[in-house]
């Protein structure tokens, strides 16, 4: 898998290529992520080119993290040129859906189309996480992992969830959750002219289906999936279900 260098530092990222003619679908990954957090079924997604990056500080990537979305927007709309990728289907998962609504706003023309899932165009973080992470990290991610995770999870998935997270560096999940905190488009998502899929889970405790209905009602052309019984981890609990509904979508707005 390949590595770019943005700045000073070099950025991982997966590649799945598929010659379709269409816009590559570039996925970015949530607070505390990493590019697996897209299952293979969505990485690997057939006919269409899609990338999923680790965003600095995270996973393979080098650097440090960032402690706002705009910085994170802008690492990403690098990373594009890097790939030399004028426009792409821009898909993002919590605070990754909230990085690809603010290049919607801020390079528009870099963008064809949206994948929202599991986010909105505000993200609150409750206080005694923001605080836990660094005073208590272990006993926090358990926290996280609670409300991250709808009722039907199994151990296997919540074991790789808590390896994830314990393997962020508490500094880079604090930043991220102060990214979190501070985004707030609600006036703006009118600006915003493109396809958008929007998915969400109906268990989803951290951005519940109020915040997709939201979006869809002030995005100009959002379509709403929501996808029964899965929590916040929408694309790893029902990986198979997430990838058809995006690979759907993507068929019907960019037919070969």
């Amino acid at each position: 898998m390949p590595y770019t260098s943005l700045g000073d530092h070099r950025l991982f990222y997966s590649e799945h290529r598929a010659d379709s003619g269409r816009s590559p679908l570039l996925m970015v990954h949530g607070a505390g992520g990493r590019h697996d957090h897209w299952p293979p079924q969505v990485r690997r997604m057939a006919g269409v080119t899609v990338f999923a990056p680790d965003l600095p500080g995270h996973g393979r990537s080098e650097g440090q993290g960032c402690q706002s979305v705009l910085d994170y927007a802008n690492a990403v709309v690098r990373l594009l040129d890097r790939l030399e990728i004028p426009q792409a289907i821009l898909g993002g998962h919590s605070m990754g859906g909230a990085i690809v609504q603010t290049i919607g706003l801020t390079a528009p023309e870099r963008v064809a189309g949206m994948v929202l899932v599991g986010t909105g165009a505000r993200l609150r973080v409750a206080p005694q996480i923001l605080e836990g992470i660094l005073s208590d990290f272990e006993q926090t991610v358990e926290v996280i992992l609670e409300y991250a995770y709808g009722p039907a999870a199994s151990q296997k998935l919540l074991t790789v969830g808590r390896r994830s997270l314990r393997e962020t560096p508490p500094e880079v999940l604090h930043g991220d959750y102060l990214a979190c905190d501070r985004f707030d488009i609600m006036e703006r998502l009118g600006q915003i002219q493109v396809p958008v899929l929007v998915i969400n889970g109906t268990e989803d405790r951290l951005t519940p289906p109020k915040y997709a209905s939201y979006l869809v009602e002030h995005l100009s052309d959002a379509r709403l999936a929501l996808v029964e019984g899965a929590g916040h981890m929408v694309a790893v609990e029902q990986p198979e279900t997430v990838a058809a509904l995006i690979k759907g979508w993507v068929a019907e707005h960019w037919p070969v």
